[in-house]
């Protein structure tokens, strides 16, 4: 997508337009147009690094140009080097600063619940939504995001039949939306004594963290329960009753966590993700006739959609929602996936705009 010049003119004056209306007594003074202010700033900070670096890379192409001409061979040879740097820093900075001027999900900046479950494959799936889990913090751990966990159903195994976890950090919702949905692994299992390749498949779910002026709770239509927390094959942990079971009345909706020692705690994170889960549900709702008509090339979010294969004998990835394999599976399974979440939302962005 080429890169509107213009625009990003508009942006840098805008950017130092209102740098320096907050040095503005005035401005400073009344606090909601300061803050106002001050979150546009921020919001846009990151696009004005991006171009900075773009216009960098621009003088680094110019110059290798002029270097070229000059008839020099060393000169040509280091010119070749620039000039090739240059081109590859200059598309990078393009691309994120597509990405970064694509219009935004409100829900975009929120930190995210996610939920990863075992499906078909017994054992080998529950070890296998244990290696998603390590996948997705490795990925926070690159992004600089924080991971709790709330709630985890563990084998004797050590893989997960579930597990739930929160992802805290700004844009998290933006780069793992695209999560939701089946993963399917091809392997041979650990429990294979032939040496036959199994399929199994996993299931997650990613929900953008709630706050609480999101939903609306009445104390009375929640049940609360208290338990001793328990580790794989039911062994207790604890022998306090520090674990938290809330029900809410009207929808059904369970929630579980034991993944803290205190009470206090795990009810709070529980009510996290309640709130999470209920707002979910209004969202659904309101938005499920738009939803019907939307099945675009990225998928619905729906989790019971399949959208990506990991094969450990051929040592690939495939996302089939935009059909991209690539051979880098131990790099992905570290947390590498960037190449594949941008890939996803480049192909959303290109189909919002082809509505």
């Amino acid at each position: 997508m080429a890169i509107d010049e213009s625009k990003l003119q508009a942006i840098k004056e805008r950017y130092d337009e209102v740098t320096v209306s907050l040095q503005d007594p005035s401005v400073a003074s009344d606090r909601d147009k300061f803050t106002a202010l001050s979150r546009e700033l921020a919001d846009t900070e990151e696009v004005i690094s991006e171009i900075k670096r773009y216009e960098e890379a621009k003088r680094m192409i110019a110059e290798a140009a002029e270097l070229l001409n000059e008839g020099d061979d060393d000169l040509k040879a280091l010119a070749d080097e620039e000039l090739y740097e240059g081109k590859k820093q200059a598309e990078d900075a393009e691309r994120k600063i597509n990405e970064l001027l694509m219009p935004k999900d409100i829900r975009d900046d929120r930190s995210v619940i996610m939920e990863i479950r075992a499906g078909t494959g017994g054992e080998e799936s529950a070890l296998f939504a244990s290696d998603l889990y390590k996948m997705y913090m490795g990925y926070a751990a690159r992004h600089g995001f924080t991971v709790n966990v709330v709630d985890q159903n563990t084998t004797e195994l050590g893989g997960f039949k579930e597990i739930t976890f929160e992802i805290k950090g700004r844009k998290a919702y933006s780069r793992l939306k695209f999560e939701s949905g089946v993963h399917r692994v091809q392997r041979v299992p650990v429990t294979e004594s032939g040496g036959r390749i199994h399929t199994s498949a996993v299931t997650v779910a990613v929900l953008p963290e709630a706050e609480p002026m999101d939903v609306t709770i009445n104390p009375g239509d929640l049940k609360i329960d208290t338990y001793r927390a328990s580790g794989a094959g039911g062994q207790h942990i604890n022998k306090t009753e520090s674990a938290i079971r809330i029900t809410h009345l009207p929808t059904g909706i369970v929630v579980t966590c034991q993944d803290e020692r205190s009470q206090i705690k795990n009810k709070e994170k529980a009510m996290a993700v309640l709130t999470t889960k209920l707002w979910d549900m209004t969202r659904e709702a309101a938005e499920g006739a738009i939803n019907e008509d939307r099945r675009n090339q990225v998928g619905s979010g729906d989790r019971s959609e399949r959208i990506r294969t990991y094969n450990f004998h051929q040592g690939r990835v495939t996302d089939h929602r935009i059909g991209l394999t690539l051979y880098k599976l131990d790099e992905i399974l570290a947390g590498d996936f960037d190449e594949i979440t941008d890939a996803l939302i480049v192909a959303a962005a290109a189909d919002d705009a082809g509505r």
